[in-house]
């Protein structure tokens, strides 16, 4: 995957960094962290001549520009497919998860007073910033509001991850070696929590169904 994001963005650039952010935010599995850090290195002249690429050579603030936007458009295509089908999808299938129709109201009033806060810190976490728009769509978030904080969280993540491999030109790997790990710890820790809420919820499924007549029972005497 590092080696074919490296190769695209060596091939087509700007462009390059756009569609990849894209298709990250539009809950495509793409690391962002490989994105903008090498991004950010073919902004730093001596990295880009060491390559033997100077052609190659980015502008450092139009990187980082090229990543936001990328993300924000891909928000957009992920906070579509929320709105326009998330609700009545997951009201429809939800129950095979041991979804209850007061928790989707719950968690949708939750949304609509800690969306903005919701979206601006999950656009500042690995693995969660890819997912964030589909509840946010699904939620109904406002678009604009949407929008601007994402804009807002995505600005910080992208220049500083542009920044670093700027500043370490042919050492940028290191820090995409050092993210790697806390993403898939992320990740685990995610996964685990989902895993243990449908265990609890299996429980109580079984707790609350209603026991099965005895069909053993032995017929009444004549």
């Amino acid at each position: 995957m590092e080696q074919l994001i490296t190769d695209i963005i060596l091939e087509y650039g700007l462009l390059a960094i756009f569609v990849l952010m894209l298709l990250e935010s539009a809950c495509v599995p793409i690391p962002s962290e490989v994105t903008m850090l090498f991004g950010g290195a073919l902004a730093n002249a001596e990295f880009v001549a060491s390559l033997g690429q100077e052609g190659r050579h980015l502008n450092f603030v139009a990187v980082g520009l090229a990543g936001t936007l990328g993300n924000l458009v891909g928000s957009w295509i992920a906070w579509g497919v929320g709105w326009r089908g998330g609700r009545p999808l997951i009201e429809r299938w939800g129950r095979y998860v041991f979804l209850r129709q007061h928790e989707l109201d719950r968690a949708e009033v939750w949304f609509d007073r800690h969306g903005e806060a919701a979206v601006f810190v999950s656009r500042l976490l690995p693995v969660i910033r890819t997912f964030i728009s589909l509840p946010a769509g699904i939620a109904e978030m406002p678009f604009v509001r949407f929008s601007v904080y994402t804009f807002l969280g995505c600005l910080p993540w992208t220049f500083a991850l542009a920044a670093l491999g700027y500043a370490l030109g042919s050492q940028w790997e290191v820090v995409e070696r050092f993210l790697r790990p806390i993403s898939i710890a992320i990740a685990l820790v995610v996964l685990a929590a989902a895993a243990w809420w449908l265990y609890r919820r299996w429980q109580e499924q079984r707790r609350a169904a209603p026991s099965e007549p005895d069909e053993d029972r032995a017929p009444a005497d004549r």
